[in-house]
């Protein structure tokens, strides 16, 4: 566990430094999204927090922060399954590029319903305590099944088609609660940052608003990459378990086979 979680951070770094375009996708966005915040009150005390939280714009923002969150793990995947080749990571090629958009329409989607979309337990008709608990349960299986697909988010990021979300799910089985476990070292750590500088915006003298501000921005681009280096270096050490090559050639992209 130390192993992998000493190459999360590895990784990470390394991308920053030899990546630091693709690296300040996130960092700018979120930094974008403070000026919003800022603008609306956010940092003038815990009252205009309360007061900014439902802002339409940060809103907006919001959603354009995890799609940003989303982005560099096309790159930074790679960048792990081909051992820190920062060259061949950065590469847009086929048909990794058109399989990894793929999984990012599907999680940007996800993401826009969290935000703006009616709940689910709604539109099944359900409501009080019953809809409470089935949202509960829609969550953990969703939770459930990520860690199940993320060797299929890995491969297709290589341009590995063969390995579907059907395959994924054989792949990951057995690697379940190190995968959990990793995912959390992984990217707690970071969370807590996150959170803890954006209060500290808040309650802190206005003069030091804007430093907090940037070093949070910086941790987020990095947790951005914790997040896919969590679930990438998962798959992979699943993956060799079960003596498969996460960047195996690509043999069919016929529909059935690459969902298979």
């Amino acid at each position: 566990m130390k192993t992998d979680i000493a190459s999360i951070y590895r990784h990470a770094w390394a991308f920053a430094r030899l990546c630091p375009l693709l690296f300040l996708i996130p960092v700018l966005v979120e930094f974008a999204q403070h000026i919003v915040e800022w603008q609306a009150g956010m940092y003038d005390g815990v009252a205009g927090a309360k007061a900014a939280a439902d802002d339409p714009l940060r809103m907006q923002f919001g959603f354009a922060k995890t799609l940003a969150l989303l982005l560099p793990g096309y790159w930074f995947a790679r960048f792990i399954l081909f051992s820190g080749d920062a060259a061949r990571a950065r590469r847009i090629e086929s048909p990794a590029i058109g399989l990894w958009l793929i999984l990012f329409a599907i999680h940007g989607l996800e993401q826009w319903w969290t935000l703006f979309g009616p709940p689910l337990t709604g539109l099944i008709g359900l409501t009080g305590e019953t809809a409470r608990w089935t949202g509960y349960a829609l969550v953990a299986g969703g939770s459930i099944l990520g860690v199940y697909l993320t060797a299929w988010n890995s491969a297709w990021a290589a341009g590995n088609a063969a390995i579907g979300p059907i395959r994924s799910i054989g792949i990951m089985a057995g690697s379940f609660w190190w995968t959990i476990a990793l995912m959390i070292v992984g990217v707690l750590p970071l969370m807590v940052v996150h959170y803890a500088l954006g209060y500290a915006a808040i309650v802190a003298p206005a003069a030091l608003d804007w430093p907090l501000l940037i070093v949070d921005a910086v941790a987020v681009g990095f947790l951005a990459l914790t997040m896919t280096g969590a679930s990438t270096i998962a798959a992979q050490r699943a993956a060799r378990r079960k003596s498969v090559d996460l960047t195996g050639a690509l043999t069919d992209l016929s529909p059935l086979r690459i969902f298979s």
